[in-house]
Parts: structure tokens; sequence; C-alpha cells
């Protein structure tokens, strides 16, 4: 079978400040949201930004196995990230990759801050989330996926944590890459921000940037973060609502 790859366009930006899927330069990929979408898990959502299909799960807290494990003070937390062999033109092996295990580590990371960990000694909280398909920003995705999966779940949070990835083509800044952006680009800065309390709990960064540029894409970060917050709070919103408006049908009934 004949493998795809990627091509650099002439341009990824052309002289309208138009990128290669139509978008202006700081507007977000279409987004889709919904939570409680795996009724079997204890907390879950399904989100969509641009051709990325992200599906996380949440279970717990729970019993530590093995015992050993558990912290007397606080819960582990333990987030798994994978994709499935079948979310890349190349299809993806199914053992865990490094990259795999990597980004199972970031996400962990930039959720904690979100979660009162101490509200549950000596129990677990797992978060798996399954890339369905991947279109570049695929660990900001994931992380707005898990966090409304949490919030699913019910578990004590001090706010959502929304994430984008903030890069540089053609010699100027772009809000949320695609893939095509995230390859041929010239920068890429995801950031994760917990909200409403606005305090950063990730930021990574690949590519050469001034320290002017820097501060935009900081700033371009919070303005976006908060469209991101404002839809999974939407989200959580037309979730809830509904289960209060079919309780109350119930009891008139």
């Amino acid at each position: 079978m004949e493998l795809i790859k990627l091509e650099k366009p002439e341009k990824l930006i052309d002289e309208n400040n138009i990128r290669v899927d139509g978008r202006k330069l700081n507007d977000l990929r279409p987004i889709k949201m919904e939570v409680g979408v795996l009724p079997k898990a204890n907390g879950s959502a399904y989100v969509e930004m641009g051709g990325n299909k992200i599906l996380a799960s949440v279970y717990g807290p729970r019993e530590v196995h093995p015992r050993h494990l558990a912290e007397s003070n606080k819960a582990v937390f333990r987030c798994l990230y994978r994709m499935a062999t079948f979310s890349v033109d190349e299809r993806k092996s199914p053992a865990p990759s490094r990259r795999e295990n990597e980004l199972s580590m970031v996400i962990g990371q930039a959720l904690e801050p979100a979660i009162f960990l101490n509200y549950y000694p000596k129990t677990m909280i797992e978060c798996t989330i399954l890339v369905i398909q991947a279109d570049g920003g695929t660990r900001c995705a994931s992380i707005n996926a898990a966090s409304l999966a949490l919030a699913d779940a019910g578990i004590a949070m001090r706010g959502l944590v929304s994430a984008v990835a903030i890069g540089k083509a053609d010699g100027k800044l772009i809000v949320d890459l695609n893939n095509v952006e995230d390859q041929f680009g010239e920068g890429d800065l995801p950031i994760a921000i917990l909200y409403p309390l606005k305090e950063v709990s990730l930021i990574q960064f690949d590519g050469i940037l001034t320290n002017e540029e820097f501060q935009q894409c900081i700033n371009l970060a919070y303005d976006a973060c908060e469209i991101i917050f404002n839809k999974q709070i939407e989200a959580l919103h037309k979730r809830y609502s509904k289960e209060i408006i079919e309780k109350d049908n119930k009891k008139e009934a």
C-alpha cells in the first residue's frame, strides 16, 4: 500500500493573510464539544477541533492497584494518551510510542493543577484519551477533552483547563495550527490555561520567536483559550440543563 505524505504548499499564508484552510490569522478551527458520551465511564467527553476527533474518559476516584502506589494525603492522577492506528495517514503501530508516553505525561501535568487531589487521599483518578483522528494540535484538543471529562465525572476542580497552539508561518503569528502548519511552520507554542483563574498550566515551544513575538503569542493564547473555555462551559450546561429538565418532567408526570 502506498503511504500518503504531506507536501509543503507553496505558501502557508497568501497575500490577503488567508491560511491554507481558509482561516484568518487569529481564527480558531471549528469546535464541537459533547459531554457524557460514554455511560459506563464516570465522566467522558468528545471534542472536535478542526480535523481532530478526541474521546476522553475518566474513572475514579477508585481504589489504587497495586496498593503501594497510593498516596496517603492525595489522589494519584494518571493520564493515558493513545492514538488509534487509523488516526493518521500512515497507519500507526498499535504499540504505544515514545511520543504517546511523553504526551501522556505532558497532558497529565497540564491538568493536575486544576484538580483538588487532596480531597481524595489513597485513591486513583484515571483519565484515558483516544485520538480517533489527528489533524495537528492533538495535545491541546486532548487537554480540552480531558478537562471536560473530569468535570463530567464530578471531580472537584479549581476550574477548567483550555488549550491551544499558537504558531508562526511565513513570518506571521497564527492561532490553532492545523497539521500542515504544524509540519511546515516556523514555530509551535502549545499553551494550556486554567480558567477562570487565568493561570498557565502548560507552555511548550518548538521553533524561533523574538521576545516581542513570544509575548504576542501569549496574548493570542489567552484570547483563544477564553473562547474555548466558553465552549466547554456551554457543553457542560447543555448536558446538565437537559438532565435537570428531564428529572423535572419525570416528577411532574
